[in-house]
């Protein structure tokens, strides 16, 4: 049988007091007997409580400014006794130890100081040792100690205090376990990450207070989480639930988009673009972008960097897509493209801040920085005869950007302000060419004059060929090849101008 166990003693100490009256009353109604310190103890006894002082079980005071309240034989021995032990009842008898039903602990907001830039000195205050070993305590006799880790599992009590009459049962009290052990992991965690910063130690914590279950996985037979908390990143405004392809997509799109400065749109399917362009305003930027590959924009994933006008919602409101993500909505195209229930729109908060990558594979994990690099005019190498003019630099730089963010092999084909066609994820470099000029060709593009990006260095002049027999004049790529010297060949014999910029954007 699940039996309830009554709580007649409670141990609180926290940081934060909000939402601690409730539990207070409580506490009161059941005659709960509670032990506190510090600023805690005056809080509860604001709230009409009774309270026994730390310091009057353990006759000592707080020491160290505040760094020892707790840590003491007669705190712990009441927190661990079994109560089903007889030799630990004998001992608590003996040193006239008190036991506790109920440990309240939240620690010190150690995450979010380190988040505020505090100084050193500031951040290692916040970690707390008194809390974190109460919760460990607590959780591990979990037979006979029901122990709140944060503040966020206040109400969680609450209801099992009123479900049950002031008594907590042990599966309830096993599941308060769990969360402790999640808090204390989790806490963890962070300060090993800061002071790993300057110690980097080859091992990897990561932690995350929040899971989102979703619908499923890439495929329906896949369960999915997202782990992170969405609402820091988006304000949902339509829409239905984002599912797991959606948030890959989304965040495709916007690590595109980012790279701009000029009023951008970008268009995603499958995490490449099939639409990129800059222009003055946001509808033409939207349109030159669509005009890429009208097919592929079907269904797709769509961001910009800029407001939405109503002038543009109008124009892309004619075409079906999954997800718009835009920094802010004029109210008037808000209504025009919220007239689709299941179309989400995302009014993005903050820019992207993840510094590193995960994999999961040969069970284990891989890691890596995030690729930041985006070359320009100032690191291009002239290596031909004839050299890319302005407009050339322009569209090169552009057509790099969009080559950075594009699934290996890729080859980009654009102007200065548009991407033109690309070829994406092909197992060859001619094949992924070859994919981005048919494309142009099927959608009407010229490529007379345009300029070519390649995420990886040219191993034949075979590519350098095919491009300039379609129209392309200008090239950047890597560079670094054994036979090099043939693609510059090949360049200088057709006025071609090529760049390396020493920098390869493998993406796989």
């Amino acid at each position: 049988m699940n039996l309830i166990k009554p709580i007649k003693s409670a141990l609180i100490s926290v940081y934060h007091k909000e939402n601690l009256d409730t539990i207070t009353q409580l506490l009161k109604q059941f005659d709960v007997h509670i032990y506190s310190t510090g600023g805690t103890q005056q809080f509860l006894e604001s709230q009409g409580a009774k309270v026994t002082s730390i310091e009057s079980l353990t006759g000592y005071p707080s020491i160290l400014g505040g760094r020892v309240k707790t840590l003491h034989p007669k705190v712990f021995g009441g927190i661990l006794a079994r109560k089903d032990n007889s030799e630990d009842a004998q001992q608590t008898e003996q040193y006239e130890i008190p036991t506790f039903d109920l440990v309240i602990v939240d620690l010190y907001p150690f995450e979010k100081t380190v988040e505020s830039q505090a100084s050193d000195s500031e951040i290692i205050e916040k970690i707390d040792i008194g809390g974190i070993s109460l919760i460990r305590a607590a959780a591990k006799n979990f037979k006979d100690v029901a122990i709140i880790a944060a503040q966020s599992q206040y109400r969680l009590l609450i209801e099992m205090l009123e479900k049950n009459n002031g008594g907590t049962t042990l599966e309830d009290r096993k599941l308060l376990a769990t969360h402790a052990f999640a808090t204390s992991s989790h806490y963890d965690s962070h300060i090993f990450n800061y002071f790993n910063q300057h110690t980097q130690l080859t091992q990897l914590r990561v932690s995350f207070k929040e899971g989102k279950v979703l619908r499923y996985g890439e495929n329906p037979h896949q369960k999915g989480v997202f782990f992170g908390n969405l609402y820091d990143m988006f304000e949902q405004l339509n829409g239905k639930e984002l599912s797991y392809n959606n948030l890959v997509d989304v965040e495709a799109a916007i690590a595109l988009v980012e790279e701009f400065e000029q009023t951008a749109f970008v268009i995603v399917k499958h995490t490449n673009a099939c639409g990129v362009a800059i222009a003055e305003t946001p509808l033409e930027a939207y349109q030159k972008a669509f005009a890429c590959d009208t097919i592929s924009a079907f269904g797709g994933v769509i961001a910009t960097n800029r407001p939405v006008d109503l002038v543009t919602a109008l124009e892309l409101n004619k075409l079906f897509f999954e997800v718009l993500i835009a920094p802010s909505f004029h109210p008037e195209a808000l209504g025009t493209l919220n007239s689709k229930k299941n179309r989400i729109i995302l009014q993005q908060l903050q820019p992207l801040k993840n510094t590193a990558q995960y994999k999961t594979l040969l069970n284990g994990v891989l890691w890596q920085e995030k690729d930041n690099v985006v070359e320009n005019e100032q690191q291009f190498k002239n290596i031909t005869e004839k050299i890319p003019t302005k407009n050339e630099i322009k569209a090169l730089e552009f057509a790099l950007k969009i080559c950075k963010h594009t699934k290996s092999n890729t080859i980009i084909l654009a102007n200065e302000n548009v991407l033109i066609a690309s070829g994406v994820g092909q197992t060859s470099r001619v094949d992924a060419l070859e994919q981005a000029i048919e494309k142009a060709k099927h959608f009407g593009f010229s490529l007379q004059g345009a300029v070519m990006a390649s995420d990886a260095f040219f191993p034949f002049p075979d590519c350098v060929e095919i491009a300039h027999k379609a129209g392309i004049t200008a090239v950047v790529q890597p560079g670094g090849s054994v036979k090099d010297v043939d693609s510059i060949d090949y360049c200088n014999k057709n006025k071609v101008a090529m760049v390396f910029t020493g920098v390869r954007h493998f993406k796989h």
